[in-house]
C-alpha cells in the first residue's frame, strides 16, 4: 500500500491538488472560523501550526501499512483554495480501507463543493487498491451526513467516538 500517493483529481468545478506546506498560510484563513470545529472540537490553526500539521501530514504515516493521502480544494473559477478532503488507508480483513473527510471554509459552504469533492475523492479511489470507503459523522452534522450520502455512503449501526459509522464497498 505504500505505493498509494495522492494525485490531482479535477471535478467539474475542482481541482483536488496535493497538500503541500506553502498551503498553509492560504488554509488558515480558509479554515479560520471557530465554528468548523463544533463538531470535531478543537479551535482555528495559526499558519505556523497549520505548516507544523502539514509538515507532518505531508512526512506520511509512521505506520508502513498506513497511508495518509491528503488535498486541498481548489475552486477553479474563482482560482482559489476552498478546504480539504483527506483519505487515510490501512488493511482490513476484506482489503485496504479508506477513512474519509472533508471540510470546506464557511464563506464556500452551501454551493455543493463539498458533495462534488468527495464524489471525486470516491470516484479517485474506486479506481485505486481500496476495497471499501468509510466516514464518521457527527449525528447532528446533517451537512456532512448529506455529503456522504451523496458520495454513496450509507449510515451503518456502528458508533465512534459519538459519530457514526458511513460506509461503502468499492471493491471490484
Amino acid at each position: 500500500m505504500s505505493t498509494l500517493a495522492a494525485q490531482g483529481i479535477s471535478t467539474r468545478r475542482l481541482d483536488l491538488l496535493p497538500l503541500h506546506v506553502e498551503h498553509a498560510e492560504e488554509m488558515a484563513t480558509v479554515l479560520s472560523d471557530p465554528a468548523l470545529h463544533m463538531f470535531i472540537g478543537g479551535a482555528p490553526d495559526t499558519p505556523q501550526a497549520l505548516r507544523s500539521r502539514y509538515q507532518r501530514m505531508t512526512a506520511g504515516s509512521p505506520d508502513p501499512d498506513i497511508t495518509w493521502l491528503n488535498w486541498v480544494i481548489r475552486l477553479r473559477d474563482a482560482s482559489c483554495l476552498t478546504g480539504t478532503v483527506q483519505a487515510t488507508v490501512s488493511p482490513s480483513g476484506h482489503g485496504p480501507v479508506a477513512e474519509i473527510a472533508w471540510v470546506v471554509g464557511t464563506p464556500w459552504q452551501g454551493r455543493g463543493i463539498a458533495t462534488e469533492a468527495a464524489r471525486g475523492l470516491v470516484d479517485w479511489l474506486g479506481r485505486q487498491p481500496v476495497h471499501t470507503v468509510i466516514a464518521h459523522i457527527h449525528p447532528e452534522h446533517r451537512a456532512s451526513a448529506a455529503v456522504a450520502g451523496a458520495a454513496g455512503l450509507t449510515p451503518t449501526d456502528e458508533w465512534r467516538d459519538g459519530e457514526i459509522r458511513w460506509h461503502r464497498s468499492i471493491g471490484r
